[in-house]
């Protein structure tokens, strides 16, 4: 499946239901979930004007229409990121509650199947065919998606994306995340505590300046795309399981702490000698952010990371190590209804080949990303995203090959990315973005060994996008 558009989800259709309150008991649990559904209205209403403007995706948990919590999705406002960092519980929707004899709440369900639908169909044309290849791909679908989750317990809500992948043409699993949050007082000031399981570092993460929600959020599964990427750039995306614990405090610091173990979908279990890439271990996973407010500005800088050591096959004998150290920037401003979304990270990871697979003992890869996006209102979203890869040349990792190969060794890629998108609803999308190569696999020109030009794989991708 496409990477990028598979990590999707619409945290507004995450769980269907009336939109009309349903209170549980009258202890700490209301209380907590009154504090955060006050500190969402405020949000709201500071950031997103158009959000009495009701559609029935969002509206059917909390009220709210799609804008109050994206501004594009899966781009979050300070709405969005405040539902999520307080465990998805926010809602306003019937429910079957029960209680013990003590009157303890013991159950709480909505009386609707908290499910929604992604569908999405695209068509891709390089600037030139690949080899023995018809060029003007259509697929149909691109992909297909359900979601379930939202609210499971007054402190647990989480969300599990079940996809439909028609290279492959079979359905599993695709993001997963799943949270405890509280709260709490640290130094006299507010604090949110969390937990959470999830199967993709950076899944769990409430800016749109690390991976897994990262821009572009739709890209062709069927055009080249550039060999090397880091370990933390979707390489462990539903391959590992991992648990996190997180903290805002003040609304000024975040910090999120936890270690991944390998859980790759499709293989026997236990892991044993026929497996590949499994970490040793567990593989520490850090993330720092600090958040501030003022204006109508809003600006996130942070950095995130992950060191494992992986068997290239098996699950015994040396290893190769991966670290992984990234900074990342969020910022937004608010022109009334329209606003300026700027979100960037830089990766440099470090590789040690004790086990080999490469020509050099130690490498490094780093890369480089940022997104300027306009928004007018919620109908129209107008973006601009340079990207770059640079690291150590290495003839093994990088060997030439047709199409995806390299000729010089090397894993160098710069382009841009350029895209309109048209929202005539809140909850559908036409995307129409193109990407441009000014070197592929090391080179601008016979990159891969055999003749073909870096803007040979100029992408033109058209993407219908509905969720429901």
């Amino acid at each position: 499946m496409s990477r990028r558009a598979g990590m999707v989800v619409l945290i507004g259709a995450l769980i269907t239901g009336a939109p009309r309150a349903a209170l549980a008991d009258r202890g700490a649990g209301e209380r907590d979930r009154e504090t955060a559904a006050r500190a969402l209205r405020a949000y709201a209403t500071r950031y997103v004007l158009a959000a009495a403007h009701l559609t029935p995706t969002y509206a059917r948990q909390t009220g709210l229409a799609c804008s109050a919590c994206h501004t594009h999705f899966p781009e979050l406002t300070p709405t969005g990121r405040a539902f999520k960092l307080n465990g998805y519980v926010f809602r306003r929707s019937e429910s079957l509650e029960g209680k013990s004899p003590e009157g303890q709440q013991s159950l709480l369900l909505n009386l609707v199947a908290p499910v929604s639908l992604m569908f999405q169909t695209s068509y891709t044309s390089t600037k030139k065919a690949l080899p023995g290849t018809q060029n003007g791909t259509v697929l149909f679908p691109d992909q297909l998606s359900l979601f379930t989750g939202g609210e499971i317990t007054p402190h647990v809500g989480g969300f599990l994306q079940v996809t439909f992948d028609p290279q492959s043409g079979q359905i599993g699993v695709d993001n997963a995340d799943f949270r405890f949050a509280t709260h709490g007082s640290v130094l006299s000031k507010r604090a949110t505590f969390g937990l959470s399981v999830n199967n993709n570092p950076t899944v769990q993460d409430v800016w749109n300046s690390t991976p897994a929600w990262g821009f572009p959020y739709g890209s062709s599964a069927v055009a080249p795309a550039p060999g090397a990427a880091t370990l933390i750039d979707g390489t462990l995306g539903q391959q590992v399981a991992g648990l996190t614990a997180y903290t805002m405090w003040n609304d000024r610091v975040y910090g999120e702490f936890g270690a991944y173990r390998s859980a790759p979908l499709g293989i026997q279990r236990p892991l044993d000698s026929t497996a590949t890439g499994v970490i040793s271990g567990a593989a520490p996973y850090w993330r720092v952010a600090f958040p501030n407010v003022w204006g109508q500005n809003y600006l996130s800088v942070g950095t995130y990371g992950i060191a494992a050591s992986v068997y290239p096959a098996g699950v015994a004998g040396p290893t190769n190590r991966f670290t992984d150290v990234a900074v990342d920037l969020a910022y937004m401003h608010s022109f009334g209804s329209n606003s300026f979304t700027l979100d960037g990270t830089w990766i440099h990871e470090k590789q040690t080949w004790t086990a080999g697979g490469a020509a050099n003992p130690t490498n490094t890869l780093r890369t480089f990303r940022m997104d300027a996006m306009y928004h007018i209102g919620t109908r129209y979203a107008f973006t601009l995203a340079p990207f770059v890869t640079t690291g150590t040349s290495d003839t093994l990792l990088y060997a030439p090959a047709p199409v995806v190969g390299s000729r010089t060794g090397s894993p160098k890629n710069d382009g841009l990315i350029a895209e309109v998108d048209v929202m005539p609803w809140q909850n559908l999308r036409l995307q129409f973005q193109y990407v441009a190569y000014d070197q592929f696999n090391g080179s601008s020109s016979n990159y891969d060994g055999f003749g073909r030009r870096a803007s040979d794989n100029n992408t033109l991708y058209i993407l219908t996008w509905l969720l429901y």
